[in-house]
């Protein structure tokens, strides 16, 4: 399910009551907030929240001026999402990067996470900031903990400093920050241990190593499948740590959003990222605006364009527009491009981010490897052949739809589809105003692989 998909549909079917309606009255907004508010406990969102989230949208939609150039059904959505960001945040929280070396703190429970967070932001930092990561092993009690950091570390080429017989996390932590200082590496992040509860040996340990390296940043990282657990979790932690940040994993799978909705309002702090997979790549800014959107069906275009900047080389983008324009593109730049777009996570949480996607994709199932037939075709060309898409021709069609376990109609299909996307690209590339070329060609470009 996508994320926010239930809570989409729920709202979706509030704002209903006021389609058609001339104007907005006590009874219909009563009715319709009677609806906001049992989707939003539906989602886990704690009944406090709700209920003063619904007071304030009421209030505003009755004092709202009655000659209007929305409707009310648009009217109530603007309204909705308005206080939905700022339930959220309002505005987007940056990571407070001072420091000489930057110190980064790592907490929560067992299972949260934050293990795979920690190198998720060391690589993001990594490659967008320049910076020079040191991850450090402070969990002494989970015995597989170091080693999960260590595996994840080499996929991502970033040192790992651990004390495989010390039992001390405070002391491996100064050590690690004395070792990052030796060595130039101007980010630690430290991974601590995690318990199956919040108990009080646990709050003092995360204390002390707190009270011990002064990080720059305390991260707060919870489950958010979790619901109001994590939510309760938080609070606690909050208490103790005083945190500057939560990171909320998990948001991929089946997660009725509660927890993103509600954690801000209860602790006072700042969603800094979310997690939305397994791979070190599934990381997001957490950003209200565009959390709001998604939540009210309405997409999350400048999330998905940052995502697409985050694993986009720039040169590598201005080469293939310039071999679009001379119509040279070709299947070797085609799977570069299917590269990139599986880095960018899950398709269908993609396609969901998109405005007006949401909708269209209910029911529709996007496996992960939605690519894969694609790409048995395109791997059983030669170099020759996939630089020369045109020439590939009877006997060739033949042998590579063999050589993929496919059908010669498959391998007709895509190269004819591939044939027209380039037609639209080139057009594309050439026109002042390619949305209006984009209308023109509709139902003339060649289908997505699902």
């Amino acid at each position: 399910m996508a994320m926010f998909e239930s809570l989409s549909e729920r709202l979706e079917k509030s704002f209903q009551i006021l389609k058609g309606e001339g104007r907005i009255t006590e009874i219909n907004i009563a009715e319709t907030m009677k609806d906001v508010r049992k989707a939003l406990l539906a989602a886990d969102v704690n009944y406090k929240t709700a209920k003063t989230f619904t007071d304030e949208v009421k209030k505003k939609a009755l004092g709202q001026n009655v000659i209007t150039s929305l409707k009310p059904k648009e009217l109530m959505i603007k309204i909705v999402h308005d206080e939905l960001v700022a339930l959220m945040g309002s505005e987007q929280a940056q990571l407070n990067l001072s420091g000489s070396p930057t110190v980064i703190l790592m907490a929560g429970l067992q299972g949260a996470g934050k293990t795979t967070f920690a190198a998720k932001i060391a690589k993001r930092l990594k490659s967008q900031k320049g910076k020079r990561p040191l991850l450090v092993g402070a969990d002494v009690y989970r015995p597989a903990a170091r080693e999960q950091l260590r595996v994840l570390a080499e996929g991502i080429e970033v040192p790992v400093y651990t004390e495989e017989e010390s039992k001390d996390p405070v002391q491996i932590a100064l050590n690690a920050i004395a070792e990052a200082k030796a060595n130039h590496n101007d980010l630690v992040i430290i991974d601590t241990a995690g318990r199956l509860a919040v108990d009080e040996a646990m709050m003092n340990e995360i204390a002390a190593i707190k009270e011990a390296v002064k990080p720059q940043e305390t991260l707060f990282v919870v489950d958010s499948m979790t619901g109001q657990d994590a939510v309760n979790t938080a609070k606690a932690f909050n208490d103790r740590l005083d945190f500057d940040g939560v990171i909320l994993t998990k948001l991929d799978g089946d997660t009725r959003g509660g927890a993103a909705i509600t954690i801000r309002s209860v602790v006072k702090k700042p969603i800094k990222f979310v997690g939305t997979g397994e791979k070190v790549e599934d990381i997001m800014e957490f950003n209200p605006d565009g959390m709001a959107n998604r939540i009210l069906g309405m997409g999350d275009i400048v999330g998905l364009a940052n995502k697409a900047l985050e694993v986009y080389d720039q040169e590598e983008a201005r080469k293939v527009a310039e071999k679009i324009k001379k119509n040279k593109f070709d299947f070797d730049d085609f799977m570069n491009q299917i590269k990139q777009i599986k880095k960018m996570g899950n398709l269908k949480d993609l396609a969901a981010m998109i405005p007006g996607m949401g909708k269209m994709m209910k029911g529709i199932d996007i496996p992960d490897d939605a690519f894969k037939g694609i790409e048995a075709i395109i791997n059983s060309m030669t170099p020759w052949e996939r630089q020369n898409p045109t020439e590939i021709k009877g006997t060739r069609r033949q042998r590579i739809a063999k050589g993929s376990g496919t059908s010669i109609q498959d391998v007709n299909k895509l190269l004819k589809q591939f044939e027209d996307m380039r037609k639209v690209m080139k057009m594309t590339s050439s026109m002042k105003n390619p949305m209006k070329m984009m209308r023109q060609m509709k139902g003339k470009m060649p289908k997505m692989p699902f």
